[in-house]
């Protein structure tokens, strides 16, 4: 049996789970009022349930009454009823970009009330309910489909999940750390395929691209040096209960180093059986190059 409540940020992908989730044969409620959680839970775990996978969303859309969150959580313990709870959030700067592409409105934004305000509102009530939190989940680099895989890897099989995933991220430093890494490495020490013509357009997905920057013995240490210390970090950080790990790999403008880094780096993590995505935040920029 499985009880989850899936809550966090407005824009985060509270949606695109749920339908991962209704995808692997959970009974799903959006927007439930938190008052209510407890009695769903009597009837999920009374005798006569026939509903073994249950998820319930519940988050800021039900206005003044999520403030009884946290101690509808506290109902749930005291009655010794088993949930996870599953976080979601992003970057200010994705969700903005996803609200102006959507057009849709804040569930805290007020008349003229920029949605950046309204962000900041959201993340201050949400804080104390992200430290209660199973798992957290930030999108702000994962693609619909990369996150359906991170939600089928959770919740595939009803057996806890006690390991942890790595995002790999590669980024432009003339565009900024990403906010959310946890590791950060800089490959800008290595030959620059932006020098040669014929590579300068392409992009550390292309295999010419990629074969440049690999072939090069600093990098072939570099990759070992940086997959043995990643090896001996990931235990000791599900040891201390993390259950993301985000590693950016950065290159000056995102487009070729740090592309080619961040794929093979992936790859060889997923070769010792890890759970990685690997997303590339500043390809968007490579035809302004």
């Amino acid at each position: 049996m499985k009880f989850i409540i899936v809550t966090g940020l407005s824009g985060a992908g509270k949606s695109q789970v749920v339908r991962a989730l209704d995808d692997l044969g959970f009974y799903c409620v959006d927007n439930i009022p938190p008052a209510l959680i407890p009695e769903f839970a009597r009837m999920y775990y009374s005798a006569s349930n026939k509903i073994n996978r249950v998820a319930l969303v519940s988050d800021i859309r039900t206005g003044d009454m999520f403030g009884e969150f946290l101690s509808c959580l506290d109902e749930l313990s005291a009655h010794s009823y088993e949930y996870e709870i599953l976080f979601l959030q992003a970057s200010d700067e994705v969700l903005i970009k996803r609200y102006k592409e959507t057009r849709r409105r804040h569930p805290l934004s007020v008349d003229g009330e920029r949605v950046t305000d309204a962000i900041s509102a959201e993340r201050e009530v949400m804080e104390p309910v992200q430290k209660r939190a199973t798992h957290t989940i930030d999108t702000s680099n994962l693609s619909n489909a990369q996150l359906k895989e991170r939600i089928f890897s959770l919740y595939k099989s009803d057996k806890p999940f006690e390991g942890i995933f790595v995002n790999v991220l590669s980024f432009g430093f003339k565009y900024g750390v990403p906010l959310d890494s946890d590791l950060v490495f800089d490959v800008r020490f290595l030959p620059n395929p932006f020098y040669i013509p014929e590579l300068k357009p392409k992009t550390g997905l292309e295999s010419d691209v990629s074969d440049y920057v690999l072939k090069y013995e600093q990098t072939t240490e570099f990759l070992a040096k940086l997959s043995e210390m990643i090896e001996f970090l990931l235990p000791h950080y599900v040891h201390e209960g993390k259950s993301q790990l985000v590693v950016s790999i950065g290159c000056t403008g995102g487009q070729h180093r740090s592309v080619a880094i961040a794929e093979e780096f992936a790859r060889r993590l997923r070769a010792g059986s890890h759970h990685v995505s690997v997303a590339h935040r500043d390809l968007r920029f490579a035809q302004t190059l």
